[in-house]
């Protein structure tokens, strides 16, 4: 069984619209009012909270606040679990000398939403057959339309709800045995800004996936909203008006990037049973450059990689294949000949590989030949079924925040 993400957009009537925004601002209140109590208490007992003890903070809030009463308790925890788990993360960056990043308070504005740990508790999900539209059920709201519909139906078992840009959604999490069918060739993919992904496979043909340039398609209206969201005065209903096209406009652009990297991760693993990749480390190309390395630091976060490599290896996981990373730094694709595997440095804007060998091609084709040639060189000597078996994928659990 593994756990997967569903997620269905919310119709309320005006007053179930009204009960949801009382509920979000109450969870908003809490989460903020345990940040400041956890604040308090160690500047002036020098010792820090646990989510026990806010825990037991939040039953004494909720015999004085009769609106907190008519609130599920359970998913009140839940949101003082996303704090302890923000300042699990900010202890361990500073252990680990990264930048910090304390705990910050949050405007309603920019709080996502809550979460219910149990099935049942405090919601319940009434989905249609094969989990499409249906109702939900929300604990001092009533029944709330939804559309959407579960790739593969399962049991429900905890639960988001979000708001974004005006619109209200519920992120269901389903216990299911996804399926998915994955083919018999081997490939390396190199990613890059050019062309999305240049490929080349087993049978020695090679492929490339045009980069659909999202961002830059809806930059001249993003600068127009943008401007238009900076002319209106702070705190005017106007501005608040303008803020929620422009975020309606990201919302619709990541959506798109989305959507095509589903499709092109599941087109690749229907066509190849092993999966190859370099490792990228998204953070370090963009880090240094400032304004001279901007456009380029915007395109290489446009196309979001990571987010791609990720849908990837799980849906080789539901499939079966078998996925292999690459260590970039040691194997170093793009300046790595794949015929006689002589190094040579490159700048980024040499987009052509021509060695003394004989080789000469694209960078990106040469690249992919070479991260195909390291995984297949990994796999030597073993059959393909035999790799599978013993090769582990990490599974993709995405759950509401677990309370011990």
């Amino acid at each position: 069984m593994a756990n997967r993400k569903v997620t269905y957009r919310l119709y309320p009537n005006q007053q179930q619209a009204e009960h949801l925004l009382e509920l979000i601002a109450y969870h908003q209140r809490i989460y903020n009012t345990a940040l400041e109590e956890r604040i308090r208490v160690y500047h002036e007992e020098k010792k820090s909270l646990s989510f026990a003890d806010q825990c037991k903070a939040l039953t004494r809030w909720r015999q004085k606040n009769s609106g907190l009463k008519k609130i599920n308790a359970q998913s009140l925890q839940v949101t003082l679990k996303r704090l302890d788990l923000a300042f699990q993360s900010f202890f361990r960056r500073v252990k680990s000398g990264d930048t910090p990043g304390f705990p910050r308070f949050k405007s309603l504005q920019r709080f996502p939403g809550w979460g219910y740990k149990t099935h049942g508790d405090g919601w319940r999900l009434f989905a249609g057959k094969g989990m499409q539209h249906g109702c939900l059920r929300l604990s001092g709201v009533g029944n709330i339309k939804i559309r959407g519909k579960a790739r593969t139906p399962g049991e429900a078992k905890t639960a988001e709800i979000l708001h974004k840009s005006g619109k209200w959604y519920i992120s269901v999490t389903v216990e299911c045995k996804p399926t998915r069918s994955s083919g018999k060739k081997a490939i390396g993919l190199d990613w890059g800004l050019e062309k999305f992904i240049v490929s080349h496979d087993s049978e020695d043909k090679t492929d490339d996936i045009d980069n659909p340039r999202h961002l830059r398609k809806m930059l001249p209206r993003l600068k127009k909203l943008q401007q238009s969201v900076s002319k209106k005065k702070k705190g005017s209903k106007n501005r608040k008006k303008a803020i929620t096209i422009l975020s309606k406009c990201h919302i619709r652009i990541a959506n798109q990037r989305k959507d095509f990297h589903h499709q092109r991760a599941t087109e690749l693993v229907k066509e190849n049973g092993m999966i190859a990749t370099e490792a990228l480390s998204v953070k370090s190309m963009t880090a240094k450059g400032g304004s001279r390395k901007r456009g380029l630091n915007r395109e290489i976060l446009s196309t979001a990689p990571r987010q791609f490599h990720t849908l990837l290896k799980s849906k080789a996981e539901e499939a079966g294949a078998i996925w292999v990373e690459i260590p970039t730094r040691e194997v170093k694709p793009s300046q790595t000949c794949y015929r006689c595997c002589k190094q040579k440095k490159k700048a980024l804007y040499e987009r052509w590989h021509s060695c003394d060998c004989g080789v000469n091609c694209s960078r990106d084709e040469n690249a992919a030949r070479v991260i195909l040639n390291w995984a297949l060189r990994w796999a030597s000597g073993q059959e393909l079924a035999e790799v599978r078996s013993c090769r582990g994928f990490a599974a993709l659990k995405h759950e509401t925040h677990a309370i011990p």
